[in-house]
C-alpha cells in the first residue's frame, strides 16, 4: 500500500492534467450535443416531412456508427478533403456529433411526454405554434428529460476515454503513456478508475435528485 501512494505522487499531476483535458472535451461535447440534439428533436417533432425525414435518418446513421469509427473519419478522413481540424477540435465534434442523436432522442420523448391538454389550452387561447412550443412545451420537456439528460452526460463523459484514439491528451491517454514508460499497470489504471469516480460520483448524485425531484412528473 506504501509503494502504490508513493507511485500515486509520482503520476497523479499528470494524470490531473488530462483529467483536465477530460473535462474540457466532455463540456464541449456536451454543449455541441445538446445544441443540435435540441435541433433533431424539434425537426423529429415538427409533423413537417421534409424536417422529419433527414432527422431520422441522421440519427439512425449516426446510433448506428460506432463513435470510434466516427472519430477516425473526422479526424483522418476529413482532412483528405480539405478539413483541418486538430486532435481536440475532433474529439470534441466526433463526441459531441454522436452524441447529438441519443440527445435528440431524450428531447423527443420529452417534448412528446407533454400532456396535450395544455397544449389544447394553450391553442384555445389563441396562441400561435411557435409560442406555444417555447413557452408552453418545452419548459414541461426540460423538466421531464432532466434525469435521462444526467443519465447521458455520464456516459458522454466515459466516452470522452476513446478520444484517445486520435491523440487528444485526456486522462486515459496519459495514464497509457506512464503504464508503457512504467510498467506499473495496476498503479496507473486504479489511479485512473478512481478518478474517473471523483468525476461521475457527483454525477450520479445529481441524477438521483433529479429522479427522485422529477421523475414522477
Amino acid at each position: 500500500m506504501a509503494g502504490f501512494w508513493a507511485d500515486a505522487q509520482r503520476f497523479l499531476p499528470i494524470l490531473l492534467q488530462g483529467m483536465g483535458m477530460t473535462v474540457l472535451v466532455t463540456l464541449g461535447a456536451l454543449v455541441l450535443s445538446t445544441g443540435l440534439g435540441v435541433v433533431w428533436a424539434l425537426m423529429r417533432t415538427s409533423g413537417i416531412a421534409w424536417l422529419e425525414w433527414p432527422a431520422r435518418v441522421f440519427t439512425n446513421v449516426i446510433r448506428g456508427i460506432p463513435i470510434l469509427v466516427q472519430l477516425f473519419y473526422i479526424y483522418f478522413v476529413l482532412p483528405e478533403l480539405g478539413v483541418d481540424l486538430n486532435a481536440f477540435q475532433a474529439g470534441v465534434i466526433g463526441l459531441g456529433v454522436a452524441y447529438s442523436a441519443y440527445m435528440g432522442e431524450v428531447f423527443r420523448s420529452g417534448i412528446l411526454a407533454v400532456d396535450p391538454g395544455t397544449v389544447e389550452a394553450a391553442e384555445s387561447l389563441g396562441m400561435r405554434r411557435a409560442r406555444i412550443l417555447w413557452r408552453v412545451v418545452l419548459p414541461q420537456a426540460v423538466r421531464i428529460v432532466l434525469p435521462p439528460y444526467g443519465n447521458t452526460l455520464i456516459m458522454l463523459l466515459k466516452d470522452s476515454s476513446q478520444a484517445s484514439v486520435i491523440t487528444v491528451a485526456e486522462m486515459s491517454t496519459q495514464a497509457r503513456l506512464i503504464a508503457a514508460s512504467t510498467f506499473k499497470n495496476q498503479e496507473v489504471w486504479t489511479l485512473v478508475a478512481l478518478l474517473y469516480l471523483c468525476l461521475s460520483i457527483p454525477l450520479i448524485l445529481l441524477v438521483s435528485w433529479l429522479e427522485r425531484r422529477y421523475g414522477r412528473r
